[in-house]
């Protein structure tokens, strides 16, 4: 426990919308460079997702030089980024941001570039030397499970003797779950959110096959989410990382990316765009930024929301929060026709009191209004689009 990741992180991360691109020369706006990142914190600031909440930059896989300098320490390629991560660092903590930065469990990254393995205490102090915020620690080209579990608990420890607050984010659970069940207690014990499942893609199918995952397996995961520790959906949504949000990009409908959102916050996931926040959609920048859905996400209770039922083509879903409150999402898993009515009885809610005797109903999203108070006997019907979804504060 380092006191940090009270709440899920919040941040941008270049993987999933820019990958591994490295030629800088043919492709200068979409390479990962240092002027990709000096970009995207300076429209973080100008653009309001800093004052949103989204704190962290991070830099995943491909920042590095393909070899370690003479002292055996991690260096950034020199021609991308020719300032070094340590002024790249000032610069962002000078914008009221925190850098994030990636290695690797293994011999080497995902992409390749050297990996952390028989260096974890000397990468740890390079990190905070640096002025890291935020390590996302992968898990490739671990020669086998005894060494990846040591390597993770290795630079827990490692971090946290640097004497400098950098949250902890592993890709653990997922490389274990091929062969083995996580233990989750001894895992929150070391980071402060980790991996789950397959990357998340710019797809329906991709979010669909993340919620089915996390309603699957939510007996074992739920409960050990909260302050200090959490379950990152996708974690990945990428190569192996964090769970990102693919809003803003080019595969999702309204529709769903309203579910991501909305599923998102209900999950209390820790929300790492991965975008063009250079070029996006008011709509897309009006859903990320929205309060209501952030403050349902970062709510301080830190309890993780789960599937309450499903019934034929819907899902409801629900999260308790601060206050006695609790937040409600009905998704529509249904890919054709158009919307549909979906009717429950308010006392399938928290147990049976969310509404004992009576509550207030709100709508999320897709768009604000409020709904007015409901006896505890009521029910509730809420119209939702094909693969859509509403949400509620009750």
């Amino acid at each position: 426990d380092n006191g940090l990741a009270r709440t899920p992180p919040m941040g941008w991360l270049h993987w999933e919308r820019f990958l591994c691109r490295t030629d800088c020369a043919t492709d200068p706006h979409r390479c990962v460079s240092e002027r990709l990142f000096v970009e995207m914190a300076d429209v973080m600031v100008a653009e309001g997702w800093r004052d949103a909440g989204y704190e962290f930059v991070c830099i995943d896989d491909c920042w590095m030089a393909p070899t370690r300098d003479e002292r055996g320490r991690l260096q950034a390629d020199p021609k991308r980024f020719p300032s070094g991560i340590r002024k790249l660092a000032d610069y962002v903590h000078s914008k009221g941001l925190k850098l994030g930065i990636y290695s690797d469990v293994g011999n080497k990254t995902c992409a390749g570039f050297p990996g952390s393995y028989n260096h974890y205490d000397l990468d740890a102090q390079t990190f905070a030397s640096w002025g890291v915020d935020l390590l996302k620690f992968d898990g490739c080209n671990s020669d086998t499970l005894e060494l990846l579990a040591e390597g993770y608990r290795h630079m827990s420890l490692a971090l946290n003797k640097t004497g400098r607050s950098i949250v902890y984010s592993c890709e653990w659970p997922f490389y274990l779950r091929p062969v083995q069940q996580p233990n989750y207690t001894e895992i929150k014990q070391y980071c402060n959110h980790w991996r789950n499942f397959f990357d998340v893609y710019d797809s329906w199918r991709s979010i669909k096959s993340i919620l089915d995952w996390t309603a699957l397996h939510q007996d074992s995961i739920v409960k050990i989410a909260g302050p200090g520790g959490w379950n990152d959906p996708d974690m990945a949504s990428i190569f192996v990382f964090l769970s990102q949000l693919v809003i803003g990009n080019f595969g999702l409908s309204w529709d769903q990316a309203v579910t991501q959102m909305a599923m998102w916050a209900i999950m209390a996931a820790p929300l790492f765009m991965s975008n063009d926040l250079r070029h996006i959609s008011p709509e897309a920048k009006w859903l990320l930024q929205n309060k209501e859905v952030i403050a349902i996400n970062q709510d301080p209770l830190g309890k993780q929301g789960y599937q309450i039922t499903k019934d034929k083509n819907f899902e409801l879903w629900e999260r308790p929060l601060s206050g006695q409150a609790y937040a409600v999402a009905v998704l529509n898993h249904q890919e054709i026709g158009g919307p549909q009515n979906f009717t429950f009885s308010l006392t399938f809610l928290g147990n049976g009191l969310a509404c004992n005797p009576a509550c207030s109903v709100r709508q999320v999203l897709p768009a604000s209004r409020d709904r007015g108070v409901y006896s505890w006997v009521s029910s509730l019907s809420v119209e939702v689009n094909p693969t859509g979804t509403v949400l509620l504060k009750v």
